[in-house]
């Protein structure tokens, strides 16, 4: 598996500080990083001012995710490791496949500016504690109890095709891990194989419900990750794709995508 799939996968892997330091000189350890791109902080609440009248859930999250279509694709922003301290990071200005999901999923949480960066943390570390020990770096981790605003939905969707796999997460066929530092952590993996994935799988995805694809990789739970839309009749997944020829947050047909062998992990956004 190629580098920039492991680090959508590991949820924002650990990143060089003597990077960031060239890229933030005005950064220190322990302070936050804020970069908004083309938006503001009242572009913010504009955003969410309209999103708190939307009462579904998913269609929440529908709205607000169509916000970053065409936002450039951008890794390994996050910053921390095992050796270095962690920074709080809040880029709008690029995502990859997760902090895409981790900021539209703050932002259904919030109602203002100060919420949004309350809620990412929240999200983004357990207990809101700023520490790459901390930093859920897996897909898998949402379905976790600590997440009442998500329920694993991927049995409700897939049924009676749906596999159960143990995983020993963050350590490779080897042995050795993908994040050197952070611990191995068996999980039950819940997923829909590639030929479950049928007609009437589909139809039972909603609009805002989270997508991973499913690794069969040692140690991974899932490859990529993603936003179901309904529109026009048709499924999408909504995603940053670090495909070449795309490199920014689009909507590509979720059958074509999937092409028949990849799986699917599905948390199902709750009322907050």
């Amino acid at each position: 598996m190629n580098a920039a799939a492991i680090h959508c996968l590991v949820m924002g892997s650990a990143f060089f500080f003597a990077l960031a330091a060239f890229l933030f000189p005005c950064a220190s350890l322990g302070e936050e990083i804020v970069d908004l791109g083309g938006w503001n902080r009242e572009k913010i609440e504009r955003l969410l001012a309209e999103a708190g009248r939307i009462p579904e859930p998913g269609r929440r999250i529908e709205f607000i995710s169509a916000a970053f279509l065409e936002t450039p694709y951008l890794a390994d922003t996050l910053i921390g490791s095992a050796e270095t301290a962690e920074v709080f990071v809040l880029r709008l200005d690029g995502v990859d496949c997760f902090t895409l999901l981790d900021t539209v999923e703050a932002l259904r949480r919030a109602a203002d500016f100060d919420g949004f960066k309350a809620a990412l943390r929240r999200i983004r570390y357990r207990d809101g504690r700023v520490d790459f020990l901390r930093r859920n770096h897996f897909f898998s981790e949402w379905g976790e109890a600590a997440f009442p605003h998500l329920r694993d939905a991927t049995a409700l969707v897939g049924g009676e095709g749906v596999l159960r796999v143990e995983k020993s997460l963050n350590q490779k066929a080897d042995g050795s891990p993908y994040l050197p530092g952070y611990p191995v952590t068996k999980r039950e993996i819940a997923y829909i194989p590639a030929e479950a994935v049928d007609a009437s799988v589909l139809a039972r995805l909603q609009s805002g419900d989270y997508v991973g694809i499913h690794s069969p990789s040692p140690g991974l739970d899932v490859s990529h990750c993603g936003i179901a839309v309904k529109k026009d009749g048709k499924l999408f997944l909504r995603h940053a794709s670090s495909r070449s020829t795309l490199r920014k947050v689009v909507d590509e047909e979720l059958t074509a995508y999937l092409g028949g062998n990849k799986g699917l992990v599905v948390y199902r956004p709750a009322e907050r």
